[in-house]
């Protein structure tokens, strides 16, 4: 793979970079990683999508990482040595749409497809239909091949156009990639529980109206001040929230996280991902200490399941959520070296991570992270 990344982070630096990484006759493809920060519009960024000598494909993130840093600013192009199929999804947040039906043809399309193969998929991290995606993606394609990636988006949470896509930018969309390159996939996160399990007795994909029949924003509330003397409030909901997920319980795995983003003065809570009715949740903490060894657990695993095969060279892709980032602050750095490890590792801080740990659970995870070895 090769890598050039523009500081600048406008739409005229990125339109030199991708000239320059498209002329390469070892460039099939380029996979794009931008920051939000940098205020791309659709009418400067399009006209470069679409007449691009090569296939261009990605999403614009709350920040990316880059040589063991966190950017706010900038753009990363990752130009791929043969071209990925690629498919796009609309209406992610459409109560009608049938998934499955829009996946079909792309799976029929992708059928004779053999060998070593690892499914990419970008979505609008701000949908709120992502899980109902995710599960048609696994009724469609199953897990004979690996999946990551992540919720592309803004940490305003105003929804705009942030996939990108080879026809442009879209949002409330996803982007999938049937990428060319075995990968092994390790995931986690480190958070733990720190109360019983409750029920979420109502709500309505990603938004939590009652738990155990109490408004979840004042049960969520209550739960956050019996643990640490804080107080919430619609004001400064995030600052305190992004230290209190909530974990939905699964049978013999790790739970799955979901980031309540803000409340309402209807007492809801807003998630990150779908929170599904009659489910059990516990509320969760952590501290820099369990979620840098999650790093390093999260190699491992990657790194594990390639023992035995023999590769002519490797690249490390990190899909991390964004609240990591804003709770961690300056020890985000140790984050990224418990990953790297003296490598090179590049991706994305994104708004909900995409993946199937080993062979099973692929899942639409919330303040975890997901490190692809790709062959």
């Amino acid at each position: 793979m090769q890598l050039q990344f523009d500081s600048s982070g406008s739409a005229e630096g990125f339109a030199i970079s991708l000239q320059t990484l498209a002329a390469r006759v070892d460039v099939a493809a380029i996979l794009v990683l931008a920051c939000d920060e940098n205020g791309w519009q659709p009418e400067d960024v399009d006209p470069l999508l679409t007449t691009s000598e090569v296939p261009v494909f990605g999403g614009i993130f709350p920040q990316i990482a880059y040589q063991g840093g966190n950017h706010v600013k900038g753009t990363l192009l990752v130009g791929l040595a043969s071209a990925p199929e690629t498919g796009v999804i609309e209406g992610l947040s459409d109560a009608d749409a049938e998934y499955e039906q829009a996946l079909l043809p792309l799976a029929e399309r992708w059928s004779e497809t053999c060998g070593g193969q690892t499914y990419l998929v970008i979505v609008d991290g701000l949908a709120s239909r992502i899980s109902a995606l995710i599960e048609s993606l696994f009724y469609t394609f199953g897990l004979e091949h690996n999946f990551i990636g992540g919720g592309a988006g803004s940490l305003s949470f105003e929804k705009r156009p942030c996939v990108i896509t080879p026809q442009g930018l879209k949002k409330d969309a996803a982007l999938v990639a049937l990428l060319p390159v075995p990968s092994s996939i390790g995931v986690t996160h480190g958070w733990e529980p720190v109360s019983e399990a409750f029920t979420v007795t109502s709500s309505e994909r990603n938004v939590v109206k009652s738990i155990d029949w109490e408004p979840a924003a004042a049960f969520y509330t209550r739960m956050i001040h019996a643990h640490s003397g804080q107080d919430l409030s619609i004001d400064d909901f995030f600052s305190v929230a992004k230290s209190y997920p909530l974990g939905i319980s699964r049978l013999g795995a790790e739970m799955v996280v979901r980031d309540p983003l803000m409340m309402n003065e209807k007492g809801e809570l807003t998630c990150v991902g779908e929170v599904p009715e009659g489910c059990m949740v516990r509320l969760l903490n952590g501290n820099p200490d369990t979620l840098i060894a999650a790093a390093t657990h999260a190699r491992e695993q990657a790194l594990a399941a390639y023992q035995g095969t023999t590769l002519a060279s490797t690249d490390w892709l990190l899909i991390d959520c964004i609240s990591r980032v804003l709770y961690l602050g300056d020890d985000m750095t140790k984050e990224l070296q418990a990953v790297a490890q003296g490598e090179a590792v590049f991706g994305a801080f994104t708004l909900g991570e995409i993946a199937n740990s080993g062979n099973d659970y692929l899942d639409f995870y919330n303040k975890t992270i997901v490190v692809g070895l790709l062959g």
